[in-house]
């Protein structure tokens, strides 16, 4: 196990060891990836979704790779996006959970190497639009600190439940907007986020550098709340009970939130059409790359039922469970002349293995401490020799301590320090519903030491196990600070 000053030691060393690699006259790709914000596994029409269609990301799944076993990097959003950014599983990053244990914000430190900054170095322009998450304003970890030239959204998450907020923020500063004062709703904010993203890449199409454009776009995120041209087509589809605005959460959802929610998706659909279509017209699409993907499982806030929808796709958990319901995210890349169309894969990753891909791609160093592994020789259709022993995720924000790992056909999970590890067939019991623990006491050792290996204590996150949340007044919904 390797120790805190160990791994400080360590990222130094790589950052003086990261020299891009000598050029072989191939244009780096150009690099779309859009997060969509609490869209389960089971929320798009080509993994199964029922209620609603999704034309537009099911023809980027056919004209792309479809992933079956893709993982986020935790079951809430700043530990997912952390593990994104950073290339490494909550084991070690520096966030591993939405609040520490004194119920502060955890953010990004100087040396805390990021995906933008990477590229930066290597001659990318770097661009981000929607929810960061990361670092609030003032600190070192903000968007604009951590390796983007452009940044247009929210700093702060808890602002990012609310689609008429009065302002965002562009760059280092507020972007105040005029129509959203006062409680008015002028401006639905995941429009405007989405044309600055737009507006970026048709700029960075004229400049003939290469690009990373990351949109982490917010729907179907609480609150359920969308324009009336998507609305419409869903009112009155459904039976629900009108949806009442719960005490201190603050969310202003509209009465009808299951019509909201697939108005929402539909939305959100569209908007990543418009994107493809974007690259298409600029003739970019031979060179870029074009991610669709998800922070974590469904919500069940502001009026959402990810039962009715059966937003997990059928597995077991949803946000906040390290069951595979809470964690495992839709995953679509989309790379028109590399990789085939019509393909699907059951490759076991995570989105810490983001970042050297990226690397691998833009032909430059990955970090020596990133946990991740380079997924491009399967989407190039070329054999992909290089697998995780196993994914690692941990979730200590409240109690229990959550942790959970996947190892071939098999997943542990474990809630709780001193409780027993569930051994489950992912394969053949993917909703984990029989535990093999008392059978197989050798996976159970197994499992055991692979949580003894994937830790490296932080501070902000002890394993505490008190039964309770961990500080009087911690908020039910662990955003809604």
């Amino acid at each position: 196990m390797r120790t805190s000053f160990q791994l400080t030691i360590g990222l130094a060393a790589s950052l003086v060891s990261m020299p891009a690699l000598k050029s072989k006259n191939i244009q780096k790709p150009n690099i779309i990836y859009i997060l969509a914000d609490d869209l389960g596994y089971g929320d798009l029409s080509c993994y199964g979704q029922k209620h609603f269609n999704t034309p537009n990301i099911d023809r980027m799944a056919q004209n792309g790779i479809k992933f079956n076993h893709f993982y986020a990097g935790s079951a809430l959003s700043a530990p997912s996006r952390c593990s994104l950014m950073t290339g490494k599983h909550t084991g070690h990053a520096q966030i591993r959970a939405n609040f520490s244990v004194s119920n502060d914000r955890v953010v990004l430190r100087r040396e805390d190497v990021t995906i933008p900054e990477l590229l930066k170095k290597a001659g990318y322009n770097t661009g981000m639009f929607g929810k960061w998450g990361l670092g609030e304003m003032g600190t070192q970890g903000t968007p604009i600190k951590k390796g983007f030239d452009e940044f247009f959204g929210y700093i702060n998450q808890k602002d990012a439940h609310f689609y008429y907020y009065p302002k965002l923020q562009k760059n280092e500063e507020d972007f105040i907007i005029p129509e959203n004062q006062n409680g008015n709703r002028g401006v639905y904010t995941q429009d405007l986020i989405h044309q600055k993203a737009k507006e970026y890449i048709r700029n960075q199409a004229k400049s003939g550098k290469p690009f990373f454009a990351y949109l982490a776009y917010i729907p179907p995120h609480a609150e359920l709340d969308v324009p009336e041209d998507d609305l419409s087509k869903y009112r009155g589809k459904f039976t629900e009970t009108p949806f009442a605005q719960a005490p201190g959460k603050g969310y202003r959802a509209q009465p009808e939130p299951y019509a909201a929610f697939c108005g929402m998706i539909t939305r959100l659909d569209r908007q990543v059409g418009e994107i493809i279509a974007l690259v298409n017209e600029l003739k970019l699409n031979k060179n870029t790359i074009i991610v669709f993907t998800s922070d974590n499982g469904p919500h069940e806030e502001g009026g959402a039922n990810p039962e009715f929808f059966n937003s997990n796709g059928g597995l077991r958990g949803i946000k906040r469970d390290l069951y595979d319901g809470g964690i495992r995210a839709p995953m679509i890349v989309k790379w028109d002349g590399v990789i085939k169309p019509k393909q699907q894969t059951n490759h076991i990753a995570a989105n810490y293995d983001i970042m050297p891909t990226i690397c691998e791609a833009a032909n430059i160093a990955i970090p020596t401490d990133c946990d991740g592994y380079s997924f491009l020789p399967l989407l190039k259709g070329k054999k992909q020799a290089t697998k995780h022993k196993y994914l690692y995720w941990e979730l200590g924000e409240k109690s229990p301590y959550k942790q959970a790992v996947r190892f071939g056909e098999y997943k542990g999970v474990r809630y709780g320090t001193q409780k027993p590890i569930q051994i489950f067939n992912i394969i053949n019991d993917p909703k984990e519903s029989t535990d093999l623990a008392s059978s197989r006491p050798d996976l159970v050792e197994t499992v055991s030491e692979y949580f003894k290996e994937a830790h490296i204590d932080n501070q902000n996150y002890p394993m505490i196990d008190s039964g309770k949340s961990r500080k009087k007044g911690v908020a039910s919904d662990p955003d809604d600070k």
